[in-house]
């Protein structure tokens, strides 16, 4: 049960709003003025407070300024309950750290509303969410209510891909962002001896080229269709405007990049310092736990160019290392695709 302290001197605007609250399923803690108010908020840390501004003793603003001293208070959701209208009391308010004002006469409905708000920005301002396209679907959902970026591209234009096409390219500036409806993608850049490097996969469910949209810059990869695609295209004002309109957010896409950025590091790291077996190992792992959603039998049928690519590695060294990965019954070829035999021994071989 979530709970809400209530500061406010006038009696029977405090007994009537306590009752509403108490009625919406909260637990209510009540102060009859602000000095009261925060000896409360400091025994009992409620969820959220409501608070009138002119009281005796100590002051809405009073309150506020106290609370946001304090490092358990301080992120509190706090809503103003005030019967003055002044522009200059509300920007005071804002920039003190208010997070919403209520102006009496108000209804229980209302009051209602602006709590859940609170509540839901509060709630999501605390989780955290792993820098993946599941993870920024989870945060869509959390915000929005969309159960996920496939209701947000309903209704959008689609655009299809055949195998090897190339969705957008390095360089390039954004004007949009991906949902993928059908197929495979894998985003890559090359050396200037046209070496590749797979820098991510991407399957039905998820989005891509959001990092450019989110920096403002050009494409740093390149998003190639490993199979027949089909994609909804969500035009960049839109998924801008989320970022623009809901400050949380903006902020969990922040530390979603952190997150990206700090996996990418890791995969450079193994790039550099793995053996041959680990890599090699590590992609067909990766490509098993991407792509295979039934936990049966899967083929991994790909290219050996593109797995070498996602491996860091030589074809010729990849086909080589398969051979082994064969011969130990770790893997089984058939038909070109690869069929994992021993996940748990072949994952052993990355630690």
């Amino acid at each position: 049960m979530k709970s809400i302290l209530l500061i406010e001197d006038n009696p029977d605007i405090l007994d009537n709003t306590a009752e509403i609250l108490n009625l919406a399923g909260y637990k209510v803690y009540t102060a009859g003025n602000g000095k009261i108010g925060v000896e409360q908020a400091i025994e009992h840390k409620p969820d959220l407070v409501v608070c009138d501004i002119m009281m005796p003793v100590l002051d809405g603003f009073g309150v506020l300024h106290m609370m946001q001293r304090n490092e358990e208070l301080q992120d509190i959701p706090f809503i103003f309950l005030t019967a003055k209208t002044e522009r200059t009391d509300f920007r005071k308010g804002m920039e003190m750290g208010a997070d919403d004002y209520i102006t009496k006469p108000f209804s229980g409905t209302d009051l209602l509303h602006a709590i859940e708000r609170r509540l839901k920005k509060s709630s999501l301002k605390k989780q955290t969410f792993p820098s993946t396209p599941q993870g920024l679907n989870k945060l869509l959902y959390e915000a929005t209510g969309k159960e996920s970026l496939r209701l947000l591209a309903e209704g959008r234009n689609t655009d299809k891909f055949k195998k090897k096409q190339f969705i957008y390219t390095e360089g390039n500036h954004p004007g949009r962002l991906y949902f993928i409806l059908k197929g495979k993608i894998k985003t890559f850049k090359r050396n200037d001896d046209g070496k590749e490097l797979v820098v991510d996969l991407y399957n039905e469910g998820d989005f891509l080229g959001y990092i450019a949209l989110l920096e403002g810059t050009v494409y740093r990869e390149t998003a190639e269709a490993m199979d027949e695609c089909e994609i909804a295209i969500i035009p960049r004002d839109e998924f801008e405007d989320l970022l623009h309109n809901n400050r949380d957010v903006a902020t969990q896409f922040i530390r979603m990049m952190a997150g990206n950025i700090a996996a990418k590091e890791q995969q450079l790291l193994g790039l550099a310092y793995n053996s041959l077996r680990k890599k090699v190992a590590e992609a067909l792992i990766n490509l098993y736990r991407k792509y295979n959603k039934s936990g049966s039998e899967f083929l991994i049928d790909i290219s050996r160019d593109n797995l070498a690519a996602i491996a860091g590695t030589a074809t010729e060294s990849l086909i080589r290392t398969l051979g082994d990965f064969r011969e130990e019954k770790l893997i089984e070829i058939k038909d070109g695709c690869i069929i994992i035999l021993n996940e748990k021994k072949l994952s052993n071989l990355l630690y």
